[in-house]
């Protein structure tokens, strides 16, 4: 993939970190003293995934910043799923925002909504606010296996991404016809392009990508049950109510312990909310910013 040098007029600036261990690709837009905004996207994108969101937040004046986290794209991809933990996903991104400027508004999406809930929950220090976008708290949603079918049911990818080598084997088939398909067929009509899978599909390829997404999932199931304390960090859930894959009654129980958080349903997004809606999704972003006196 050519570097993208911009997106819709605003510059893009292409980067890399050495953080907790591993060697970070991030691009970053708008003015280097701006308040810090990191972006953190889930499975099966990578940065590309804000293309609607940065040059709308680096015009307001932050300094936005949406890495490939680790397996993903450009970043590194650790061969071991033990490497794919919340400590050391969570810990590649404080890493990050400590090395940019010590303290972040972050915004995640999907399992990058999942790192956000860690690093809420656990290292507050770096975190000026969070939002979350269609990501259920990871310990509500291990407890949902076991009270819900409904969710059980939109899970079954989770558990059929434990087998080993399979899965990327049928990913990778045909051009990555199953993720094409799958992007497309759980998202609004022509919310992705032919371009734009073209690009994803670009990153799907690079060597041991595949494993490392699909790691984020094997790490998840395997490792040990989640424990969060009360979150303190000022936090905002939003989400879309057609969502083929998270169950939207999981998204009030999973600000139980915070003390400042709210939710914002929108009826007919699906599960690719900032894809589908994105002048709904910054607005509301930068509202909430905006109400906190953060901005």
């Amino acid at each position: 993939m050519g570097m993208i040098e911009s997106l819709d007029g605003v510059v893009l600036e292409h980067h890399f970190a050495d953080v907790n261990g591993i060697r970070l690709h991030y691009v970053a837009a708008g003015p280097k003293d701006g308040k810090l905004l990191v972006l953190l996207h889930g499975f099966p994108e990578f940065w590309y995934g804000w293309r609607n969101q940065i040059p709308h937040f680096a015009r307001l004046g932050y300094r936005v910043v949406a890495p490939d986290q680790r397996g993903y794209n450009l970043s590194d991809r650790p061969k071991a799923v033990r490497e794919y933990t919340y400590a050391k996903l969570g810990g590649d991104i404080v890493a990050l925002i400590q090395k940019l400027g010590g303290k972040a508004h972050v915004v995640g999406h999907d399992w990058g909504g999942a790192v956000t809930w860690w690093l809420a929950s656990h290292h507050p220090e770096v975190l000026s606010s969070v939002t979350i976008l269609n990501c259920t708290r990871p310990d509500v949603l291990e407890r949902s296996f076991l009270h819900s079918r409904s969710q059980l049911r939109k899970s079954w990818y989770m558990f059929a991404f434990q087998i080993p080598l399979l899965p990327e084997l049928r990913m990778a088939r045909k051009n990555f016809d199953i993720g094409r398909r799958g992007l497309r067929s759980t998202s609004r009509k022509g919310t992705f392009s032919s371009e734009e899978l073209d690009l994803y599909a670009e990153a799907w390829s690079r060597p041991g990508s595949l494993r490392g997404m699909i790691n984020w999932y094997r790490a998840a199931i395997r490792g040990r049950r989640q424990k969060f304390v009360p979150i303190q960090v000022p936090l905002k859930l939003i989400w879309g109510k057609k969502d083929r894959f998270l169950d939207a009654a999981f998204a009030e129980p999973s600000l139980a312990g915070c003390s400042k958080a709210e939710v914002v349903y929108l009826d007919e997004a699906s599960h690719w909310l900032q894809h589908e809606e994105p002048a709904r999704v910054n607005r509301e972003i930068e509202k909430w910013l905006a109400r906190l006196g953060l901005n």
